[in-house]
């Protein structure tokens, strides 16, 4: 019996130590699990080039929709979906087609990327109940206006700000038929610019585009408004 016993002890204590081991198995088995699901569940599912992208963004701006194409929206911060205080966006002119990918402009290039511009900028923004475009036009403006308006040329009218405004280095254009008013810079070191404003509901729409544009002005003020319409989301 001495003997047999003897013989029997190292089976047995293999035995018992493969069934101490069968629970670390097991926690190491559903530890290697769990840290498989949650690199799944985590892994990005987009695209590097961006394919997945959708055309268009559902962008709420003071409570006003608006769909707006994924590629002309100006930064990346603001490539999302839902509310949002502000949106820059920007469009080629006269197509109003969104811009293309913009192309890398290095120290050796930057002399010959100094090209016309070609693009209308936008930016929409909520008003939050300030005064809006019209009323700064009709009220706050001809306080700081010289009193002589140009002749109108092409249906255009140009009024100068005085230089001991705020508005000093601006003139401000107006045009009916379609409607426009802009204020301008002047042309200097860099190209004058004019800025026009519109409101849709609760935001602000303000319009960028050179001062050299005004020679067609009806085609810049009918760009205008082709894109305040095709930019409105469905209304409810």
């Amino acid at each position: 019996m001495t003997v047999f016993s003897a013989a029997s002890s190292p089976r047995s204590s293999r035995t018992r130590t493969r069934a101490h081991l069968v629970p670390f198995v097991l926690v190491g088995v559903f530890a290697a699990g769990a840290i498989a699901l949650v690199a799944y569940l985590l892994w990005p599912t987009w695209s590097t080039g961006g394919a997945n992208a959708p055309d268009k963004l559902p962008v709420s701006v003071g409570g006003t929709l608006f769909n707006l194409p994924t590629s002309a929206i100006r930064m990346k911060i603001q490539r999302h979906s839902g509310p949002q205080e502000r949106i820059d966006v920007d469009f080629l002119y006269p197509s109003l087609e969104p811009p293309g990918t913009p192309k890398h402009v290095s120290a050796d290039s930057v002399d010959a990327a100094m090209q016309p511009i070609d693009r209308i900028f936008l930016s929409i923004a909520a008003h939050h109940d300030a005064l809006s475009p019209e009323q700064r036009t009709a009220t706050i403006y001809p306080r700081y206006l010289d009193q002589a308006a140009t002749t109108p040329e092409d249906g255009l009218t140009m009024r100068t700000f005085r230089t001991d405004t705020p508005y000093g280095n601006e003139d401000l254009y107006s045009g009916t038929s379609p409607a426009l008013a802009a204020r301008c810079t002047r042309d200097a070191a860099t190209p004058g610019m004019c800025l026009s404003e519109r409101r849709v509901d609760g935001a602000d729409l303000t319009f960028r585009f050179p001062r050299s544009w005004l020679s067609q002005w009806r085609d810049v003020a009918e760009a205008m408004d082709k894109l305040t319409v095709q930019l409105r989301g469905p209304r409810g």
